[in-house]
């Protein structure tokens, strides 16, 4: 059977037929479309990308109807049970392979010995505002790194675009303490490379004295598997800018700043605040009926449930959910928990919801977890982009060693004005 689409152009009677490659069109053989030979072409009108493939990618598979995720082929759930860190997972994105025993010991090594932040980062930090969301100093802060390490910019070298992607997973989480410290107007703690990726990071956090900081193995645990979930999740909105970004081949640090500047919006990195949120709004689990009538009246919305992508229970939010309550046994339970199986048991069996595919994503549980661990609200979308700068340097490396790809332009159907003559001002009705 050939593997062609055949399309006929009504307007002109003529046929065309076009290859079809991984079960896609390229659109660009749409512009043989023409009415007049001097015509620009057929183009796709696809506003949000939500039926365009923009990129070919050997990193993340995702089944949305099926609630499958893989990283590299292996199942998000084999991940988080059975991984020994989060580098291992970094190094599997990154690299394609889980990582051998003196590969691993290598690439934890080369990572830990880069948590350190130049002096001059730190007094750049210490010039925002007291009261600065820290999302806006990581922001800021990875930006900056641009022009403490001129070198980035040899994207092609690939001695070089290895550094700075060890520089990157190395120091997100030294970047995000201090923006939190920062917030509370405590010292900043420096890190302690004897410790795990998120045990160092919640010795950062949350360190008051001189000893060391006893991390928790239930917390670290937790912590490396959120870290885990949120380490890639194919082309989302901050993937997409990694690669737009990077396709004009910029340094790695202005791409994953733009990123995490994609990140924060509360469509993507805050939505898990909007969950909390959400449930502060109900107040109670005697409320959650009346707050679900409201949602299919129209009056509201409900936060956490339903994904672009997952049109079933998106598998990041079971393992999320069976690993709360190991959190909570050593913070006790958060409120707000009661008030969230409630709302998702009558949700998951209402008509209104189940035709709607309307499940459970990530974000539904992790702002719960969070919370019961002590991080502030506004730390949430910085949680998210410490592990998904893993993510964003395989998407930036895979994008810019496709020989497929240029520059991103997408192309527009212009609606506004034909050419029309300067008018003088004091003509101008």
């Amino acid at each position: 059977m050939p593997q062609t689409l055949t399309i006929t152009d009504n307007r002109t009677g003529k046929q065309y037929e076009l290859p079809i490659e991984h079960e896609t069109v390229r659109a660009t053989d749409l512009r043989k479309i023409k009415v007049k030979d001097d015509d620009f072409g057929m183009m796709v009108y696809d506003p949000a990308f939500m039926n365009t493939a923009s990129v070919k990618s050997k990193i993340t598979f995702i089944d949305g109807d099926k609630g499958i995720l893989r990283y590299r082929g292996y199942p998000i759930e084999q991940l988080a049970e059975h991984s020994s860190s989060f580098l291992e997972v970094a190094y599997l994105v990154l690299m394609g392979e889980l990582p051998t025993k003196s590969q691993l010991d290598e690439w934890r090594y080369n990572i830990k010995h880069h948590t350190f932040v130049h002096e001059n980062i730190k007094k750049l930090m210490e010039g925002f505002r007291y009261d600065a969301h820290p999302m806006g100093m990581f922001i800021s802060t990875i930006a900056a790194m641009s022009t403490f390490y001129p070198e980035a910019k040899n994207i092609f070298d690939p001695e070089s675009r290895q550094k700075q992607i060890l520089r990157l997973i190395g120091k997100v989480p030294t970047i995000a303490a201090f923006a939190y410290r920062h917030t509370k107007g405590l010292p900043y703690v420096y890190p302690e490379n004897e410790l795990t990726y998120a045990g160092n990071f919640l010795s950062m956090m949350f360190k008051m004295s001189s000893e060391r900081y006893q991390v928790n193995p239930i917390l670290e645990h937790a912590l490396t598997v959120l870290f885990i979930l949120h380490a890639d999740h194919e082309q989302n909105c901050s993937a997409n800018a990694m690669r737009s970004i990077g396709s004009s081949h910029v340094d790695p640090y202005s791409a994953c700043a733009g990123a995490a500047a994609a990140l924060w919006g509360p469509l993507h990195g805050g939505a898990n605040e909007a969950v909390i949120h959400m449930l502060d709004e109900i107040g109670s689990i005697q409320n959650v009926p009346a707050f679900v009538k409201d949602v299919k009246d129209g009056k509201g919305r409900l936060m956490g449930f339903g994904h672009r992508v997952y049109k079933n229970y998106d598998p990041r939010a079971k393992v999320i959910k069976k690993m709360a309550y190991e959190v909570f046994s050593v913070t006790g339970k958060n409120p707000k928990l009661d008030i969230a199986l409630e709302l998702e048991r009558i949700a998951l069996e209402d008509d209104y919801f189940v035709k709607r595919k309307l499940y459970p994503n990530v974000d539904f549980y992790s702002g719960l977890i969070y919370q019961a661990m002590g991080f502030p609200m506004d730390l949430f979308p910085v949680l998210f982009a410490i592990p998904r700068t893993v993510g964003w340097l395989a998407q930036w490396v895979e994008h810019i060693s496709d020989a497929d790809q240029k520059i991103a332009r997408p192309r527009q159907i212009f609606l506004g004005a034909d050419e029309r003559p300067w008018t003088p001002i004091e003509k101008r009705s």
